[in-house]
């Protein structure tokens, strides 16, 4: 929840009251907001009590919920990384593959999706609902779980092991169908959807400008290669040029010096909010 409330707010949309209530205020008077559990969403979408929704890929899979997938938003809870579904059991045990599973006992909370993956690996196995905290059903209760992880911290942590993973998942803009053939709420779904992959396209990037002497110019370019396509413009002072570009943060730290050391001035760093290709 609060990296979509913060991919909103980079996207120009303040939400409040997220924390305290199921019903947000947003500063769009065209956009109404509720809160759910994304395992619900793709659900209310498809049946149109919701015109849109953003929920996990995932979560469209293990509902099959016919909805009109906008845009894939590649963001997680924590990282760029996409969340996993994993199959996972205890660090010592002597399943190895998929096919030792026959005949045991699988936990998870995606049944559907779990259903299907080992039906299409051809292996009879009891699969169970599980309501979260998976990982302390093994080895006790259960041979394996099937479990959702981002950095596979959790698992390290509590002893497992990754036998196989069934699905990646990031983060869907879906549209109700019904809705999408609208006119005016296509246009706003179309709008929103640019307004956060332009958000997510900032992310890790900042801008940068400086002043430099028009005759150190092709020198600074040919050194830093990073800085890929800059604006140049000639300033009102007889001799030198304005350079302004887009560039990965983390690099920013390196290559100031090397500028410096080229001759820019008025070096300034300032952070993007969108990026829109």
């Amino acid at each position: 929840m609060e990296a979509t409330v913060d991919l909103f707010a980079k996207a120009g949309f303040a939400i409040s009251g997220s924390k305290r209530s199921y019903r947000p205020t947003v500063d769009d008077p065209e956009l109404e907001l509720r809160l759910l559990r994304a395992q619900e969403i793709s659900r209310y979408v498809e049946h149109g009590y919701l015109d849109g929704g953003i929920t996990g890929r995932d979560w469209i899979a293990e509902n099959a919920s016919d909805v009109h997938e906008v845009v894939v938003l590649p963001y997680s809870k924590v990282s760029a990384k996409p969340t996993r579904w994993v199959l996972v059991v205890p660090e010592n045990s002597p399943i190895r593959s998929v096919q030792d599973l026959a005949g045991k006992r699988v936990a998870t909370e995606a049944v559907g999706m779990a259903r299907r993956f080992f039906e299409k690996a051809g292996v009879n196995v009891e699969v169970e609902f599980s309501w979260g905290a998976t990982e302390v059903m093994v080895p006790d209760l259960v041979d394996a779980i099937i479990d959702i992880t981002e950095t596979g911290s959790s698992l390290r942590a509590n002893k497992l092991r990754i036998v196989d993973t069934l699905m990646e998942s990031f983060p869907v803009l879906a549209a109700n169908q019904t809705a999408w053939k609208d006119d005016w709420k296509r246009a706003k779904l179309e709008t929103l959807s640019l307004l956060l992959k332009g958000a997510l396209n900032a992310r890790d990037l900042v801008g940068l400008k400086m002043n430099l002497p028009e005759g150190n110019l092709k020198n600074l370019l040919e050194a830093l290669p990073a800085l890929r396509n800059p604006t140049v413009s000639p300033l009102a002072q007889s001799g030198w040029v304005a350079v302004e570009t887009v560039i990965e943060e983390k690099i920013v730290r390196e290559i100031i010096p090397r500028l410096k050391a080229l001759g820019a001035e008025g070096i300034i760093e300032y952070p993007l909010n969108k990026v829109v290709h």
